[in-house]
């Protein structure tokens, strides 16, 4: 029987927007990623350089564009958060100790609670016995050591304990640990139907 549920961000409660990401960048004069880029924000991501050196490796790039230019086009992958996720939590949160585990930095956190407002993104978090940011953390999923942490942490059983996440390679890495797992699709499923799937023993 699971009595702790972790959840991911990003397309699980929050919708991500990333074709309008590749068209912002795009407009700027980028063509895609390269090797450098996702490597810093995989660096940004943990916490290991500042806001202003991720922004910069863009400049090296598209040197015309303004880093004000950049923080605008990496914030455009922030979508809407649907009011009936919030609500579902906030109903599942009454069974279950629920964790928020997520890759992502500190540019768009405070975009998401710019555009939510204090007092939605404050029910969003009080829904969670704890919030884990990547950035706060200094670790990115899936290293196994970032599920051991919230495991260790808060004495979690795996055997009792559900990760959900949208990335496949996410959640295979939770499995090899015994956690239970929810890769969900998205776009053909919703965080919303997890009680539909009879394959987890909530």
């Amino acid at each position: 029987m699971i009595t702790s549920i972790v959840f991911d961000f990003g397309d699980i409660f929050i919708n991500l927007e990333k074709e309008a990401q590749i068209e912002a960048f795009k407009k700027l004069g980028l063509h895609g990623p390269t090797p450098e880029l996702v490597e810093a924000n995989d660096l940004f991501e943990k916490g290991q350089i500042s806001e202003l050196a991720f922004l910069e490796t863009f400049q090296k790039f598209i040197p015309n564009a303004s880093v004000e230019e950049i923080r605008t086009a990496w914030n455009t992958i922030i979508g809407e958060f649907p009011l009936y996720r919030l609500e579902f939590l906030q109903l599942l949160s009454r069974k279950y100790k629920l964790f928020l585990l997520t890759n992502t930095d500190e540019i768009h956190i405070d975009r998401f609670e710019h555009n939510t407002g204090i007092s939605f993104f404050s029910d969003f978090y009080h829904c969670f016995e704890k919030v884990y940011y990547s950035y706060e953390m200094g670790m990115r999923k899936p290293d196994p050591a970032i599920f051991n942490h919230i495991l260790n942490k808060h004495d979690l059983s795996p055997k009792r304990t559900l990760f959900v996440d949208d990335k496949k390679v996410n959640t295979d890495a939770a499995a090899s640990l015994g956690i239970h797992v929810w890769n969900l699709q998205v776009g053909q499923e919703d965080v919303v139907d997890l009680f539909s799937k009879k394959e987890l023993p909530l």
